[in-house]
């Protein structure tokens, strides 16, 4: 067995010696400017440690060898990036010598420089002020020309909820399926937190990611897919594993698309090699024009089990996640919350018929228990079928969007590996339906059902705008704060009586950000 080692061993010296002064001096320059990096040391059980910078993941394959330090970064930018993995492991022994993984900013001003995003919490207030059901054309318009600035600026986490909330404002005005009432309350939380929030600003803004990174030859394991939209008008998200994180290839169809050269459900089965990767700061990744000749798209014929990704201890999952910041402060990144849960048994799998949702519990090999649940989408009309015979034939990974309730582990599963190979629910074919037992659909518990109907009420708020609030609706809220300080929830009770006395943006804002962690900590 390989002992756990640092690649903080290597002096400057040792860096001059193998890449010279030229690529240090550029590697100082990137340093000073500053950039987020994520430090993986090495285990027993994982002996090749690593760091994750904006660009480019360093791996450093042998010890105390810095000719065998591998990046996916292009050739001409190797040097400098081995360089920056070196000083950051420095820094992390520095800062936190014990964790094995861990992730903050590095040279660089850090949280103290100043940002300035009042042009985008303006439009966000204009929104909830008027109402989302109000917004008018040149709303939307100033918005989107505040995402581009955002974009100029590498603000891009602030930049992304901007465009996505015009996404769903559009949405609305054409009665689109995609509009989400309280979707659109969470993202004018999330615009005004990121503007208030301390802290590591890559984390919070996306201030020193990358636009656009061109990665050398990588390989590329398809973990599934998910498929948003409408019949006519789809966009297929196909999720790969590479070194260490996720990755998110995203295309939109029509009919019977072929994406390079294959249909979507091969390509969301297979294993990919390609010289041609584009990633985005999102870790949203497309392939460069005139590259397909250099990509090579072939059968996933192994399982997942060398993944970084796997998860085989479902209570560890559950206290990393209740661990996390707020969903509204982490980082922006497409498949941040996508893992692969080893299967140890497929405990029940039974069928709701009034939420349309298939819901089966799985066991990891210590007997705890989580859940895989999936709600029927006219978009993939085949998927709930699918998983139903996917999770009776000897499954031994489900992927997909991972979370926690109560302290249980769960799954928005993407794809299932069984005896017969990778199976894609959202891209099955329709046909005939598997036979489903019905199950008896639980009543939430009282206190999610106290939180609930109290974010339901916000996200109306921001829905109607609080300009045009009804007296029936301002009826409703001493009710709701009455259940919650029967709940034992006493701040979040005073915080929505206040918005009761005043609805305003300063008191919506902190009520209803109580409410969504409360929510996502239950």
């Amino acid at each position: 067995m390989v002992a756990p080692w640092s690649p903080a061993v290597f002096s400057d010296d040792d860096l001059v010696d193998r890449f010279g002064q030229r690529v240090l001096a550029a590697a100082r320059r990137t340093w000073r400017a500053g950039l987020p990096v994520r430090v993986r040391r090495a285990t027993a059980a994982d002996p090749v440690p690593a760091v994750e910078l904006p660009s480019c993941t360093v791996r450093f394959l042998v010890a105390g060898e810095l000719a065998y330090a591998d990046t996916d970064a292009v050739a001409s930018y190797r040097g400098e990036a081995v360089v920056l993995a070196v000083w950051a492991f420095r820094a992390a022994d520095e800062r936190d010598p014990s964790t094995e993984d861990v992730r903050f900013d590095v040279g660089g001003a850090g949280s103290a420089a100043p940002v300035d995003i009042t042009a985008a919490t303006e439009l966000a207030a204009t929104v909830l002020l008027d109402g989302a059901a109000n917004a008018s054309p040149v709303l939307i318009g100033s918005l989107r020309a505040v995402r581009d600035d955002l974009t100029s600026a590498n603000l891009h986490w602030p930049a992304a909820a901007t465009d996505e909330l015009v996404e769903q404002l559009a949405a609305y005005q054409a009665r689109g399926a995609q509009h989400r009432v309280e979707r659109v309350a969470e993202l004018i939380t999330e615009v005004h937190a990121r503007a208030r929030a301390t802290g590591d600003r890559s984390r919070v803004l996306g201030v020193e990611e990358i636009a656009e990174t061109r990665l050398r030859q990588v390989r590329l394991t398809a973990l599934g897919a998910r498929v948003r939209g409408t019949v006519d008008s789809r966009t297929v998200d196909i999720y790969f594993h590479d070194a260490r994180d996720v990755l998110v290839l995203r295309e939109h169809m029509s009919g019977e698309t072929r994406l390079h050269g294959v249909t979507p459900r091969e390509l969301a089965t297979s294993t990919v090699l390609s010289e041609s990767v584009v990633r985005g700061p999102s870790r949203v990744i497309r392939l460069a024009r005139g590259g397909a000749a250099k990509t090579s798209i072939i059968p996933s014929g192994h399982s997942w089990s060398d993944l970084s990704t796997v998860v085989s201890n479902y209570a560890a999952a559950v206290t990393a996640l209740r661990a996390a910041p707020p969903r509204v402060l982490r980082p922006r990144v497409a498949a941040e919350s996508v893992r692969v849960l080893r299967i140890a048994q497929v405990e029940h799998v039974g069928y709701h018929p009034g939420a349309q949702r298939l819901e089966a519990v799985i066991t990891d090999p210590d007997g705890t228990a989580a859940l895989v649940s999936a709600e029927h989408r006219g978009v993939a009309p085949g998927a709930l079928d699918a998983l139903a015979r996917a999770l009776a034939d000897e499954p031994t990974y489900v992927s997909g969007a991972v979370s926690q309730a109560d302290g249980e582990l769960r799954i928005d599963p993407i794809a299932v590996f069984t005896a017969h190979g990778l199976v894609v629910p959202d891209l099955a074919p329709a046909d005939a339906p598997a036979r489903l037992e019905q199950a008896t659909s639980p009543q939430p518990d009282h206190l999610t059902a106290v939180l609930t109907e109290a974010q339901s009420l916000c996200a109306e708020a921001a829905h109607r705008g609080l300009r045009h609030l009804s007296p029936a609706f301002r009826d409703r809220l001493p009710t709701t704060t009455a259940r919650l300080r029967e709940a034992g929830l006493h701040p979040t009770a005073d915080a929505m009586a206040a918005f009761a006395r005043t609805p305003a943006v300063d008191t919506w804002l902190p009520l209803h950000l109580r409410l969504l962690i409360a929510l996502e900590l239950k």
